[in-house]
C-alpha cells in the first residue's frame, strides 16, 4: 500500500487548514494565547518551554517545509511561566517556494487555533549606521518592497495604519527596560531574496526610512494584523547591511550572532510574553 504524503495538496484551502489545525490540537496538551515566529538561528528559545509538546512540521498535513539553515522546522506548544505558547521553530521564505501562501500559511493556522496576539522575529541586517551586530531591534513599523500582498488573497483582511501594536509596543520597551535589556527600536524593510541587498540598495533603504532589511515578516505581520491579531516584531541585527563593512556577507555569519545573542534574545522574549500576559 503506498504511502500517502501528509503535504499532498487536495481540497479546498479551507479544508486543508481544519487537516492541519485539528492535527496540531490533538497533539498539542495548552490551548496556546501567544504565537511566536522564530527567525534564524532564533531557535533555541522554545527549549525553554516547560510542558512543551514538539511536532516536526513534516508531519503536519499540508504544512510547508523550511529548507533553509537555521530554521529547524517544528511547532512547538509549552509555557512560559503562566502563560501558553505556540512556537514556529523556523519559517518558510518567499523564496524557498515563490509562493506568498505558503509564507503565510503558520498565520493562518495560530489565527485558526485561536492565537490573538503574534510575536514575529527575525534575523535582519542593520541599515541605520548607530546600530551594531548583536542589537535587538523592537519593529515600530515597516517598509514592504516584497511587491506582494496578502491583502489581496482571498481571506487577506483589511489593511490599517500599521501592522505593529501600538499598546503592545508600549509594554514592550516598559518590560525590556525593567529588566535592563538594551532594545533599539526602528523600521524593518522587507525584500524577497534570497541575495543579499547591493550596496546602492542599501543606501536607498537608508534614504526611504529603513533601520533594518530583511527577507520575511512583513507579509507575515499585514496578514496578522488584518486579520484582527495583536502583532509584536523584533529583528536580531546580525550584520551591517552591504556597504557598510568592506567583509562580505554570508548566512554563516547571520547564524553565528544570533547564537551570540540567544539568551539575551530569550530573555527579552521572556519578559515580553510576561508583560503580555495570557489574553
Amino acid at each position: 500500500m503506498k504511502k500517502s504524503d501528509p503535504h499532498r495538496r487536495s481540497g479546498t484551502a479551507a479544508a486543508r487548514l481544519r487537516q492541519t489545525t485539528q492535527y496540531i490540537s490533538e497533539r498539542i496538551s495548552v490551548r496556546p494565547a501567544i504565537a511566536v515566529i522564530l527567525g534564524s538561528g532564533l531557535g533555541d528559545f522554545a527549549e525553554s518551554f516547560i510542558h512543551a509538546d514538539a511536532i516536526p512540521t513534516k508531519e503536519i498535513p499540508h504544512y510547508p517545509r523550511s529548507t533553509v539553515f537555521g530554521h529547524q522546522g517544528r511547532i512547538i506548544a509549552g509555557m512560559i511561566g503562566r502563560i501558553s505558547v505556540l512556537a514556529f521553530q523556523g519559517r518558510v521564505h518567499y523564496y524557498e517556494s515563490g509562493s506568498l501562501e505558503t509564507v503565510l500559511y503558520p498565520i493562518r493556522v495560530a489565527h485558526a487555533l485561536g492565537i490573538r496576539t503574534l510575536i514575529a522575529t527575525n534575523a535582519a541586517g542593520g541599515v541605520n549606521t548607530r546600530f551594531a551586530p548583536g542589537d535587538l531591534m523592537l519593529i515600530e513599523d515597516q517598509i514592504n518592497l516584497t511587491f506582494e500582498t496578502p491583502l489581496a488573497s482571498p481571506g487577506g483582511g483589511r489593511g490599517g495604519p500599521s501592522c505593529y501594536d501600538a499598546a503592545l509596543i508600549g509594554t514592550i520597551v516598559r518590560s525590556a527596560k525593567a529588566a535592563g535589556i538594551p532594545l533599539k527600536r526602528g523600521v524593518y524593510l522587507g525584500l524577497k531574496g534570497p541575495s543579499y541587498e547591493t550596496a546602492a540598495e542599501i543606501r536607498m533603504a537608508r534614504q526611504i526610512g529603513a533601520d533594518a532589511v530583511g527577507m520575511s515578516t512583513v507579509n507575515e505581520a499585514t496578514l496578522a494584523a488584518s486579520l484582527g491579531m495583536r502583532v509584536a516584531g523584533f529583528s536580531c541585527i546580525t550584520n551591517l547591511a552591504t556597504g557598510m563593512l568592506p567583509e562580505k556577507l554570508s548566512h554563516a555569519e547571520v547564524t553565528d550572532v544570533a547564537n551570540m545573542v540567544k539568551q539575551r534574545f530569550a530573555d527579552l522574549l521572556g519578559a515580553t510574553i510576561a508583560a503580555i500576559g495570557p489574553h
